[in-house]
């Protein structure tokens, strides 16, 4: 059966009402445009992002469903409590923004392909030099072990990708980002779609008119000026 899509000018900036999103493929909402910061930005504060594989055209979804973590729901147990008070690693944000975006493109076990190709990539890196898209980084004896990134709108994270090198180093990024986000906000994390690791974790579903409800609400939460500029982080265990 074919599918019909709007396709969007990358002269204008604009995307169609997301409640027009496909039912099949879930929450596939139009084609073409471009990856400029403003296309971006908007994208994000509509509830829509791009996602898209080699050799397909640059596709916007907004799906039916979305996987949240909602505040304070990221909590060490007690193996993660063990391996953390084991370890010697390290956090920071926004130390290496361009590696985790490459660690996370890397190829995996059972990925061996990447949706995060090179125009993505450069895409983030703007993003990322105007102060919209941030990155947390796990570090063990100075090597980059794990991290994940994404941007934030007011008061809300929207993940984008995370990576291991070592076991559980995604999971301490994850923590370490709500923690982060809750010190001028309430902590709600976007992770895009559900997957088994991200349920385990604990994320949840909201429904789309649930989740542009909360988009909403964390839209207009001010940014300290200060919050995401290079620094390390700290983990609490309460």
């Amino acid at each position: 059966m074919a599918i019909y899509l709007p396709e969007l000018d990358p002269d204008q900036l604009w995307f169609p009402p997301v409640e027009r999103a496909l039912k099949q493929p879930d929450g596939l909402l139009a084609m073409g445009g471009d990856l400029s910061v403003g296309r971006l930005v908007l994208a994000y504060q509509s509830g829509i992002f791009p996602w898209f594989s080699e050799g397909d055209p640059l596709l916007w979804w907004s799906p039916s469903v979305r996987a949240v973590f909602t505040p304070a729901s990221l909590k060490f147990n007690r193996t993660l409590r063990k391996q953390w008070q084991r370890s010697t690693l390290q956090l920071t944000v926004n130390h290496a923004f361009t590696d985790v975006v490459k660690g996370c493109a890397a190829p995996r076990k059972h990925q061996p392909d990447t949706w995060i190709l090179p125009p993505m990539q450069q895409a983030y890196q703007q993003l990322h030099q105007q102060g919209r898209a941030h990155s947390i980084e796990v570090w063990q004896d100075k090597q980059l072990v794990g991290g994940l990134y994404g941007m934030v709108v007011g008061g809300l994270f929207c993940g984008e990708s995370m990576f291991n090198r070592i076991p559980n180093a995604a999971k301490f990024a994850l923590l370490a980002l709500q923690q982060h986000i809750s010190q001028y906000a309430e902590g709600w994390i976007d992770c895009q779609l559900s997957n088994p690791f991200l349920q385990q974790l604990g994320a949840v579903t909201l429904d789309r008119s649930q989740y542009l409800n909360l988009l909403q609400q964390q839209a207009v939460i001010p940014v300290p000026p200060d919050h995401w500029q290079p620094q390390p982080l700290s983990l609490h265990y309460d």
